[in-house]
Protein backbone atom coordinates (compact mmCIF):
# COMPACT_ATOMS: atom_id res chain seq x y z
CA UNK A 1 0.00 0.00 0.00
CA UNK A 2 1.29 3.32 -1.02
CA UNK A 3 1.86 5.28 2.38
CA UNK A 4 1.23 8.83 1.08
CA UNK A 5 -2.18 7.32 -0.23
CA UNK A 6 -2.41 5.77 3.24
CA UNK A 7 -2.00 9.29 5.15
CA UNK A 8 -4.42 10.98 2.30
CA UNK A 9 -7.37 9.29 3.24
CA UNK A 10 -6.89 7.88 6.56
CA UNK A 11 -10.17 5.61 7.58
CA UNK A 12 -10.72 6.40 11.57
CA UNK A 13 -14.55 4.41 10.99
CA UNK A 14 -13.73 2.55 14.06
CA UNK A 15 -11.40 3.99 17.07
CA UNK A 16 -11.52 1.63 19.94
CA UNK A 17 -10.96 2.44 23.35
CA UNK A 18 -8.60 0.08 25.38
CA UNK A 19 -7.36 0.20 28.95
CA UNK A 20 -3.72 0.51 29.22
CA UNK A 21 -3.28 -1.26 32.18
CA UNK A 22 -4.97 -4.41 30.42
CA UNK A 23 -2.04 -6.47 28.76
CA UNK A 24 -4.60 -9.02 27.60
CA UNK A 25 -6.55 -5.67 25.78
CA UNK A 26 -3.65 -4.72 24.16
CA UNK A 27 -2.45 -8.00 22.99
CA UNK A 28 -5.90 -8.75 21.35
CA UNK A 29 -6.07 -5.13 19.64
CA UNK A 30 -3.34 -6.51 17.45
CA UNK A 31 -5.65 -8.56 15.91
CA UNK A 32 -8.92 -6.48 15.80
CA UNK A 33 -10.29 -5.00 12.66
CA UNK A 34 -11.14 -1.55 14.47
CA UNK A 35 -9.27 1.22 12.37
CA UNK A 36 -7.33 2.62 15.20
CA UNK A 37 -7.00 2.27 18.67
CA UNK A 38 -7.16 4.37 22.39
CA UNK A 39 -4.81 3.08 24.53
CA UNK A 40 -5.91 4.60 27.64
CA UNK A 41 -3.99 6.05 30.62
CA UNK A 42 -7.09 7.80 31.89
CA UNK A 43 -10.56 7.43 32.43
CA UNK A 44 -9.95 3.16 31.70
CA UNK A 45 -6.97 3.01 34.44
CA UNK A 46 -7.42 3.46 38.24
CA UNK A 47 -5.19 5.28 40.13
CA UNK A 48 -2.48 2.86 41.99
CA UNK A 49 -2.45 1.15 37.85
CA UNK A 50 -1.43 4.32 36.07
CA UNK A 51 2.29 3.68 36.38
CA UNK A 52 2.08 -0.35 35.18
CA UNK A 53 -0.60 1.03 32.40
CA UNK A 54 2.46 3.54 31.44
CA UNK A 55 4.99 0.62 31.00
CA UNK A 56 2.81 -1.98 29.37
CA UNK A 57 1.54 0.80 26.47
CA UNK A 58 5.05 1.86 26.19
CA UNK A 59 6.19 -1.88 25.98
CA UNK A 60 3.28 -2.95 23.17
CA UNK A 61 3.96 0.27 21.17
CA UNK A 62 7.80 -0.64 20.88
CA UNK A 63 7.37 -4.31 20.67
CA UNK A 64 4.36 -3.16 17.38
CA UNK A 65 3.00 -5.95 15.66
CA UNK A 66 -0.30 -3.56 14.63
CA UNK A 67 -0.31 -2.95 11.32
CA UNK A 68 -1.99 -0.79 9.91
CA UNK A 69 -4.09 0.87 12.73
CA UNK A 70 -3.84 3.89 13.92
CA UNK A 71 -2.31 3.80 17.82
CA UNK A 72 -3.55 7.05 20.06
CA UNK A 73 -2.58 7.48 23.58
CA UNK A 74 -4.82 9.16 26.28
CA UNK A 75 -3.10 10.62 28.62
CA UNK A 76 -3.94 12.15 32.27
CA UNK A 77 -4.64 16.14 32.02
CA UNK A 78 -1.55 18.24 33.34
CA UNK A 79 -3.68 19.07 35.97
CA UNK A 80 -3.58 15.91 37.17
CA UNK A 81 -0.55 13.82 39.55
CA UNK A 82 0.06 11.56 36.27
CA UNK A 83 -0.42 13.68 33.54
CA UNK A 84 3.35 14.93 32.73
CA UNK A 85 4.63 11.74 33.36
CA UNK A 86 2.18 10.39 30.71
CA UNK A 87 3.42 12.53 28.02
CA UNK A 88 6.98 11.70 28.77
CA UNK A 89 6.64 8.45 29.05
CA UNK A 90 4.78 8.69 25.61
CA UNK A 91 6.93 11.32 23.79
CA UNK A 92 8.79 8.65 22.03
CA UNK A 93 7.40 4.90 22.06
CA UNK A 94 6.33 5.02 18.45
CA UNK A 95 2.33 6.22 18.55
CA UNK A 96 0.61 8.04 16.00
CA UNK A 97 -1.04 10.80 18.10
CA UNK A 98 -1.68 11.66 21.75
CA UNK A 99 -4.80 12.07 22.91
CA UNK A 100 -4.99 14.63 25.55
CA UNK A 101 -8.79 14.86 27.81
CA UNK A 102 -10.94 17.44 28.70
CA UNK A 103 -9.50 20.50 26.14
CA UNK A 104 -10.24 24.13 26.66
CA UNK A 105 -8.30 26.26 25.65
CA UNK A 106 -5.25 26.87 23.06
CA UNK A 107 -3.00 27.09 26.09
CA UNK A 108 -3.42 23.57 27.37
CA UNK A 109 -2.46 22.34 23.50
CA UNK A 110 0.49 24.85 24.13
CA UNK A 111 1.77 23.33 27.13
CA UNK A 112 1.30 19.66 26.16
CA UNK A 113 3.44 20.28 23.29
CA UNK A 114 6.21 21.70 25.30
CA UNK A 115 6.13 18.46 27.58
CA UNK A 116 6.60 16.35 24.66
CA UNK A 117 9.03 18.53 23.06
CA UNK A 118 10.75 19.09 26.27
CA UNK A 119 10.77 15.00 26.40
CA UNK A 120 12.49 14.57 23.24
CA UNK A 121 9.38 13.24 21.03
CA UNK A 122 9.25 13.58 17.40
CA UNK A 123 8.27 17.38 16.72
CA UNK A 124 5.43 15.84 13.77
CA UNK A 125 3.53 14.14 16.77
CA UNK A 126 -0.02 14.55 16.25
CA UNK A 127 -2.55 15.70 19.08
CA UNK A 128 -5.79 14.61 19.31
CA UNK A 129 -8.36 16.65 21.59
CA UNK A 130 -11.26 15.51 23.78
CA UNK A 131 -14.27 17.79 23.24
CA UNK A 132 -16.20 16.91 26.25
CA UNK A 133 -16.80 20.47 28.46
CA UNK A 134 -19.35 22.84 27.39
CA UNK A 135 -15.90 25.60 27.65
CA UNK A 136 -14.23 23.50 25.08
CA UNK A 137 -17.66 23.17 22.77
CA UNK A 138 -17.68 27.26 23.13
CA UNK A 139 -13.57 27.26 21.93
CA UNK A 140 -13.42 24.76 19.43
CA UNK A 141 -12.53 26.85 17.06
CA UNK A 142 -9.66 28.00 18.70
CA UNK A 143 -8.96 24.14 19.55
CA UNK A 144 -9.15 23.08 16.24
CA UNK A 145 -6.66 26.16 14.78
CA UNK A 146 -4.84 25.70 18.09
CA UNK A 147 -1.59 24.53 16.71
CA UNK A 148 -0.64 22.44 13.35
CA UNK A 149 0.17 19.37 14.89
CA UNK A 150 -3.84 19.50 16.10
CA UNK A 151 -5.40 15.95 14.02
CA UNK A 152 -8.57 15.48 15.46
CA UNK A 153 -11.52 16.51 17.55
CA UNK A 154 -12.86 13.31 19.67
CA UNK A 155 -16.30 14.11 21.24
CA UNK A 156 -16.86 12.91 24.93
CA UNK A 157 -20.41 12.88 25.24
CA UNK A 158 -20.35 10.92 28.35
CA UNK A 159 -19.07 14.07 30.51
CA UNK A 160 -20.62 16.87 28.75
CA UNK A 161 -23.96 14.99 29.60
CA UNK A 162 -22.86 15.52 32.77
CA UNK A 163 -21.81 18.77 32.51
CA UNK A 164 -24.78 20.21 31.03
CA UNK A 165 -27.40 18.21 33.33
CA UNK A 166 -28.67 16.36 29.70
CA UNK A 167 -30.16 13.62 29.06
CA UNK A 168 -28.67 10.54 26.27
CA UNK A 169 -32.08 10.42 24.27
CA UNK A 170 -32.26 8.53 20.75
CA UNK A 171 -32.01 11.19 18.35
CA UNK A 172 -29.32 13.07 20.63
CA UNK A 173 -30.68 16.47 20.53
CA UNK A 174 -29.73 17.47 23.79
CA UNK A 175 -25.52 17.37 21.82
CA UNK A 176 -26.81 18.47 18.79
CA UNK A 177 -25.04 21.98 19.03
CA UNK A 178 -22.27 20.77 20.36
CA UNK A 179 -21.09 18.20 18.14
CA UNK A 180 -21.86 20.89 15.20
CA UNK A 181 -19.72 23.40 16.60
CA UNK A 182 -17.24 20.49 16.70
CA UNK A 183 -17.92 18.89 13.18
CA UNK A 184 -17.44 23.02 11.79
CA UNK A 185 -14.57 23.58 13.87
CA UNK A 186 -12.40 20.73 12.67
CA UNK A 187 -13.73 20.75 8.78
CA UNK A 188 -12.93 24.96 9.05
CA UNK A 189 -9.47 23.87 10.02
CA UNK A 190 -8.88 20.59 7.90
CA UNK A 191 -8.70 17.72 10.62
CA UNK A 192 -10.43 14.95 11.63
CA UNK A 193 -13.90 15.01 13.70
CA UNK A 194 -14.65 11.53 15.44
CA UNK A 195 -18.51 11.01 17.45
CA UNK A 196 -18.91 9.68 20.61
CA UNK A 197 -19.30 6.45 22.33
CA UNK A 198 -22.42 4.71 22.84
CA UNK A 199 -22.79 3.58 25.91
CA UNK A 200 -25.87 0.81 25.98
CA UNK A 201 -24.17 -2.65 24.24
CA UNK A 202 -27.28 -4.39 24.52
CA UNK A 203 -28.69 -1.89 21.81
CA UNK A 204 -27.60 -2.77 18.86
CA UNK A 205 -30.53 -0.74 16.21
CA UNK A 206 -29.48 2.01 18.56
CA UNK A 207 -25.88 2.09 17.95
CA UNK A 208 -26.16 1.58 14.28
CA UNK A 209 -28.68 4.45 14.34
CA UNK A 210 -26.31 6.68 16.14
CA UNK A 211 -23.22 5.73 13.55
CA UNK A 212 -25.83 6.84 10.76
CA UNK A 213 -26.35 9.99 12.26
CA UNK A 214 -22.53 10.67 12.97
CA UNK A 215 -21.69 9.74 9.43
CA UNK A 216 -24.38 12.16 7.68
CA UNK A 217 -23.97 14.92 10.14
CA UNK A 218 -20.17 14.70 8.60
CA UNK A 219 -18.19 12.57 11.47
CA UNK A 220 -15.25 10.03 9.99
CA UNK A 221 -15.81 7.73 12.07
CA UNK A 222 -16.81 6.66 16.04
CA UNK A 223 -15.30 5.98 19.02
CA UNK A 224 -15.96 2.71 20.50
CA UNK A 225 -16.14 1.05 23.88
CA UNK A 226 -16.53 -2.84 22.84
CA UNK A 227 -14.88 -4.79 19.64
CA UNK A 228 -18.70 -6.23 19.26
CA UNK A 229 -19.51 -2.56 18.02
CA UNK A 230 -16.36 -2.86 15.41
CA UNK A 231 -18.42 -4.55 12.52
CA UNK A 232 -21.71 -2.15 12.53
CA UNK A 233 -18.96 0.91 12.88
CA UNK A 234 -17.14 -0.30 9.76
CA UNK A 235 -19.96 -0.92 7.32
CA UNK A 236 -21.91 2.21 8.35
CA UNK A 237 -18.94 4.42 7.64
CA UNK A 238 -17.33 3.22 4.77
CA UNK A 239 -18.22 4.11 1.36
CA UNK A 240 -20.68 1.69 0.29
CA UNK A 241 -20.96 0.17 -3.50
CA UNK A 242 -23.16 2.33 -5.01
CA UNK A 243 -21.24 5.32 -3.80
CA UNK A 244 -17.80 4.43 -5.04
CA UNK A 245 -19.38 3.43 -8.10
CA UNK A 246 -21.30 7.05 -8.86
CA UNK A 247 -17.82 8.33 -7.54
CA UNK A 248 -15.99 6.95 -10.16
CA UNK A 249 -18.35 7.37 -12.96
CA UNK A 250 -18.07 11.52 -12.53
CA UNK A 251 -14.87 11.19 -12.17
CA UNK A 252 -14.35 9.89 -15.30
CA UNK A 253 -16.85 11.96 -16.83
CA UNK A 254 -15.44 14.87 -15.54
CA UNK A 255 -11.95 13.61 -17.46
CA UNK A 256 -13.66 12.88 -20.21
CA UNK A 257 -15.41 16.62 -20.49
CA UNK A 258 -12.42 18.25 -19.99
CA UNK A 259 -10.36 16.17 -22.40
CA UNK A 260 -12.98 17.29 -24.99
CA UNK A 261 -13.02 20.94 -23.78
CA UNK A 262 -16.65 20.84 -22.16
CA UNK A 263 -17.44 23.31 -19.64
CA UNK A 264 -20.95 21.53 -18.29
CA UNK A 265 -21.01 18.02 -17.65
CA UNK A 266 -24.13 16.52 -16.89
CA UNK A 267 -24.18 12.37 -15.47
CA UNK A 268 -27.84 10.85 -15.94
CA UNK A 269 -29.14 14.24 -15.78
CA UNK A 270 -27.52 15.57 -12.90
CA UNK A 271 -25.09 18.65 -13.35
CA UNK A 272 -21.74 17.96 -11.59
CA UNK A 273 -19.51 20.83 -10.46
CA UNK A 274 -15.54 20.82 -9.29
CA UNK A 275 -16.81 20.23 -6.04
CA UNK A 276 -18.71 16.84 -6.76
CA UNK A 277 -15.93 15.48 -7.88
CA UNK A 278 -13.84 16.72 -5.32
CA UNK A 279 -15.93 15.19 -2.93
CA UNK A 280 -16.11 11.83 -5.12
CA UNK A 281 -12.33 11.52 -5.51
CA UNK A 282 -12.26 11.46 -1.87
CA UNK A 283 -14.26 8.68 -1.36
CA UNK A 284 -12.69 6.92 -3.68
CA UNK A 285 -9.21 7.13 -2.02
CA UNK A 286 -10.81 6.26 1.43
CA UNK A 287 -12.80 3.09 -0.79
CA UNK A 288 -8.84 1.97 -1.55
CA UNK A 289 -7.18 2.45 1.09
CA UNK A 290 -9.89 0.12 3.51
CA UNK A 291 -9.64 -2.06 0.57
CA UNK A 292 -6.32 -2.51 0.89
CA UNK A 293 -6.57 -2.63 4.82
CA UNK A 294 -8.64 -5.87 4.25
CA UNK A 295 -6.47 -7.42 1.40
CA UNK A 296 -3.08 -6.89 3.97
CA UNK A 297 -5.75 -8.43 6.76
CA UNK A 298 -6.16 -11.24 4.89
CA UNK A 299 -2.51 -12.30 3.79
CA UNK A 300 -1.41 -12.05 7.87
CA UNK A 301 -4.43 -14.16 8.47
Amino acid sequence: MSDLKFQAARPRRSVLYMPGSNARALEKGRSLAADALILDLEDAVAPDAKAMGREQIASALTEGGYGHRELVVRVNGLDSSWGEDDLRAMAHVGADAILLPKVETRQMIEDAIAVLDDAGGPTNLTLWCMMETPLGMLNAKDIAFAHERVGCLVLGTSDLAKDLHALHTPDRMPFMASLELCILAARAAGIAVLDGVHLDLNDDDGFRASCEQGRALGMDGKTLIHPKTIAAANDVFAPGADEIAWSRRIIDARAEAEAEGQGVLLVDGKLVENLHVDAAKRLVALADVIADMAGDASQAA
